[in-house]
């Protein structure tokens, strides 16, 4: 399979044409070798308009689909002087994708076996401003923290208040913020101990471990 030649179909027919103009994030989707990050099995399929399945289960992990994390790229604007962490970086596409943007990247995956995979694919493939960590999803990676930028690689029924006081001053998280086709691209962002936030487009993308909201009770 001439994989060059599909990638570059994907970026004109599912990228371009869902409004993703920024010249250095279509370079960057150009560059990434999305099979490489996908099980020998999928491999032809890697460039489909869909999500890749990487694991299943209650816990179940997946590739996004390329538009939607195209237009959530662009969305949180990176620059070369950010310092981001990736939440729910499974493979490491996403994470891939981010280091050719920005300054480094922290890549966080609560599936030892997952973060081990993607250790392995990102060295192999010389993308060597991603450092790959463990530990559950919701809590961040407060070791490193602050970052500029909190990237979450899947949606989230609600943002947890620590991973807010992760960000640098003048940081922003960029994550789908809801349930299924109502939840919204959202940007939100720190100024002091103070938090706005800007809703964009509607995407209904895989939701991340743990970021499920709580239940509540009704009396």
């Amino acid at each position: 399979m001439d994989f060059e030649a599909a990638r570059l179909h994907m970026v004109d027919c599912q990228l371009r044409t869902t409004d993703v103009t920024s010249h250095p994030v279509l370079s960057a989707f150009l560059s990434v070798p999305r099979e490489a990050f996908l099980p020998d099995a999928l491999k032809s399929l890697a460039y489909v308009d869909e999500d890749m399945p990487l694991s299943a289960g209650n816990s179940a992990r997946y590739i996004m689909e390329a538009s939607p994390l195209a237009k959530l790229v662009q969305l949180a604007a990176i620059e070369k002087s950010d310092v981001v962490l990736v939440i729910g970086s499974a493979e490491g596409y996403a994470a891939a994708i981010v280091s050719l943007l920005a300054g480094s990247v922290v890549a966080l995956e609560s599936d030892e076996a997952l973060a081990a995979s993607a250790t392995s694919t990102l060295s192999s493939l010389g993308y060597d401003n991603v450092a790959v960590v463990t530990g559950a999803l919701q809590e961040g990676y407060a070791s490193e923290a602050p970052f500029d930028l909190i990237f979450l690689n899947g949606s989230a029924e609600e943002i947890p208040a620590s991973l807010l006081s992760q960000l640098r001053d003048g940081g922003r998280l960029v994550a789908v913020v809801g349930n299924g086709h109502s939840a919204r691209a959202t940007v939100i962002s720190r100024e002091g101990q103070n938090y706005s936030t800007v809703r964009y487009f509607n995407a209904a993308i895989q939701l991340l471990p743990g970021f499920a909201k709580a239940a509540e009770f009704v009396f």
